[in-house]
Formats: structure tokens, sequence, C-alpha cells
């Protein structure tokens, strides 16, 4: 008897194990830079488009020095601001055929080994839509205080080098040791290597690699943005939980299915996806028209025009560094 896709996925089991896997694959998860809780489960578990999350604004700003005591004069009372950040819920889907899966139906644990490709698809996904939301994101004219643009600068002083990447993590200023992690094209990264400025270090016997630049995890990526006509690169630092992550699981939502075409003799595994990746900090503020769908798409969250800027630019733990090669 010929082994099926519904003989070995037990949709139930299936799903928490590719979400769990999804998350354990992705470099920029275990960095520390997605943080997923269960709060944000929750908001992309909602029936709704988009999630509001009211904030209190930072007791700074005009007006908000301390007052001398007197016994002549009463202190002046100040408010607290509230304002909003308001993330995108995004919902997605993907369906293979029996024939992209064959190959691993002989493994001794077949919906194992199903579910690891599964989850390293959507592990690269996941990464795709952060990379297009970064380039909305840093687009937006209310970000110009995160990016550093060097590229017009004379000689090595366009490079990345140690000095030039020490001026971009000072565009958070006192907040900049928040900083842990950088996400780089992969010609950036050698070209750092050429100058032995990329570190290997091996936490445990047996555990995977990393690699750190001025003490920041490295994640490597070629949908980083570059210009290769100009010899423009894009590096993204980051700080701990600058992106949220929320894995939904909505009332009547099915994220796994199987499916058969008896007459064509084709199995088939459907994988759907209900999740929220939110930039904090960044709300998103779509133009008229957008999503021309029920979910935005990538083209859409890479568009400068719907974000806005709602925290302060240090409370924003991402900066766009924009620079050339040695």
């Amino acid at each position: 008897m010929t082994t099926r896709i519904q003989d070995v996925i037990v949709p139930e089991v299936f799903n928490p194990y590719v979400v769990q896997r999804t998350m354990e694959l992705s470099a920029l998860v275990q960095s520390g830079i997605i943080e997923n809780t269960a709060e944000f489960d929750r908001l992309a578990s909602q029936a709704a488009k988009t999630v509001n999350m009211p904030f209190w604004k930072d007791l700074t700003g005009p007006g908000t020095d301390d007052e001398l005591l007197d016994d002549q004069n009463p202190l002046t009372p100040g408010r607290i601001q509230a304002a909003q950040d308001e993330a995108v819920i995004l919902r997605r889907g993907r369906a293979w055929g029996v024939n992209d899966l064959a190959a691993n139906l002989a493994g001794d644990d077949p919906m194992r080994a199903i579910g690891d490709l599964v989850a390293a698809y959507w592990a690269r996904r996941l990464q795709a839509i952060l990379l297009a939301e970064l380039a909305g994101v840093f687009g937006s004219a209310t970000m110009a205080g995160n990016v550093l643009d060097i590229t017009n600068a004379a000689g090595n002083a366009a490079n990345i080098s140690a000095a030039t990447f020490v001026d971009a993590a000072q565009r958070l200023g006192d907040a900049k040791e928040s900083l842990t992690g950088v996400l780089m094209h992969s010609a950036t990264e050698a070209s750092l290597a050429k100058q032995d400025l990329i570190q290997t270090t091996k936490p445990s016997e047996g555990s995977v690699e990393i690699k750190t630049f001025m003490g920041k995890r490295v994640i490597v990526d070629d949908g980083c943005p570059v210009n290769v006509g100009a010899g423009n690169y894009t590096t993204f630092l980051f700080g701990p939980g600058a992106i949220a992550l929320g894995n939904g699981n909505p009332v009547n939502f099915v994220p796994t299915e199987t499916a058969r075409d008896s007459l064509a003799g084709e199995d088939f595994l459907i994988n759907r996806k209900t999740l929220i990746l939110h930039p904090r900090g960044v709300r998103w503020t779509p133009q008229a028209g957008v999503p021309a769908g029920v979910s935005p798409s990538n083209a859409e969250l890479a568009n400068g025009g719907n974000w806005t800027r709602v925290y302060e630019n240090k409370a924003i733990r991402m900066v766009a560094f924009i620079h050339k090669l040695a």
C-alpha cells in the first residue's frame, strides 16, 4: 500500500510543530531581534485586519523640566499623553503537491521530515516579509532620524568599517547600547571578513557557529537592499525585541489540511498562516486602497507611505545604515 500525505500528517500535531520549528530555524528569532509573545499571539488571532496598541508617551519634551520649590509659587501640573501604535495582521498560505514532498516520505518519521521542510520554508518567508517591512519603515520620512547614509562621502569614508558602524549606532544616541544584532548582505559580510572584523564563536559543543561584528550578532541575507550599479548596500542594526511576532489561530481558521485529487492521483498539503510581524513603534498607516486584498502584499509593506513613526526615535531599536564596501 502506498503511503499518502494524509496518512502521515495529523493537522492538530503538524501545525504547532511547524510553528515551533519555524521559530527555531529563524536566525532572527534566535538572535532575539524578532520576539514572540503570548500577547501578540492573542492579537494575531483577532477577527480584524489591524490591531491597535495604545501606549503612554514618556515624560519628556518642552515644558517638562523640574521646578524650583518655594513658599510663594505652586508647582505647575503637567500631563501624561497617550498615543497609539498599530500593527497589520498578515494572512499567507502555500500549497504543495505530493511530487514536491515525495522524497521525504521514505524517512523514519515522514511527518517530521515534511514538517521540517515546511518550517524552513516559512522561516525564509518570515525573513522576506521582514525585509519588505524594513524597506517601507525606513522609506518613511518619519524615520529619517534612524537612518545613516554615508554613500556620498569621499573615499574610504563611504565604506562600512568599525568606525563608520559606530557612527551608525550613534543614531540612537545614549540608547545605542540596546543594539545587539545586525542584518547584512553577504557581500557586506565578506568585505568585513576581509578586514578581519567578523568573529566566529561556538557557544557549546555541537551548537551552530555564531558570527559577530562589533560584538553584535550577524545575520546574513542577500535580500538586504543593494544598488549594484552605485555600489550601495544597506545594513540594519537591531535591538532585542525590535520586531514583535504573533502566531495567530483565529476562530474557524484551518492552518493545515490535506487533500487528494483521486482522478489525477495527486496528494496536496495546504499550510496557512495568520501572523503579526510588527516593527515596534512604527505604525501601519496604509494609504487609500491599501491593502488591495484582505492582507497586504510584500510590495505594499515595502511602501514607505504606509508607515508612520509613533515612538521617539531612540525608543525604536532599529537603524538603517547605507554604505559602500571597501
